[in-house]
């Protein structure tokens, strides 16, 4: 039976969000990559009682706050997103609680039912970007989809966004006739 996924896909400028990343393990570090790899000038904070070698070394030349303490509600001041990755489970409900009473939007690593966003799989091309999401059910899809799409998609799609760009500003009209044009121009580009 098809369901439709009710998930409503939103591109946050980071740069203007400062992040909070609770935990300091491989789960840690793979939220870190992902996050950096998408958006490389966004702030986070870092807590946990102990952080990996290999975390340390990848936040290096990055904007991260380390503390190297336990996690207090008194973390979240400042926080818009939050990422909780402990290895305790008890603890990560704390944190998704702290989080609704303060109004942040919260992801648990694994835990589905206590997240309000997850974070899919992402293909970017220059300034082209496409998000997968499979509502929480299998990353590794939305992973295998987001390699295929890396590997159709030509490099030079940049080219075509600046020249597309550039034709919209010599439109004249309003915005009517100009999404008109822009449909009719860019309708043969896929088959």
């Amino acid at each position: 039976m098809f369901h439709l996924n009710p998930l409503y896909p939103i591109f946050l400028k980071t740069n203007r969000l400062h992040f909070l990343i609770v935990g300091g393990g491989n789960v840690a570090l793979e939220k870190l990559q992902f996050l950096y790899k998408s958006s490389p000038n966004t702030a986070v904070n870092l807590i946990a009682p102990f952080i990996r070698s290999e975390t340390l070394e990848f936040i290096q030349n990055k904007e991260v706050t380390v503390l190297l303490k336990p996690y207090e509600f008194e973390d979240l001041e400042g926080m818009n997103i939050v990422i909780a990755c402990t290895d305790n489970p008890k603890l990560n409900e704390q944190i998704q609680l702290d989080c609704r009473q303060k109004g942040i939007l919260v992801n648990v690593a694994d835990s589905p039912e206590w997240c309000d966003f997850y974070m899919g799989a992402i293909v970017t091309k220059g300034n082209l970007k496409i998000a997968i999401s499979t509502n929480g059910k299998s990353p590794t899809l939305a992973k295998r989809i987001r390699q295929f799409l890396e590997n159709i998609l030509p490099n030079e799609v940049d080219d075509l966004l600046d020249t597309l760009q550039n034709y919209k500003a010599t439109l004249k009209g309003d915005f009517a006739h100009k999404v008109e044009k822009m449909n009719s121009i860019t309708k043969s580009l896929l088959p």
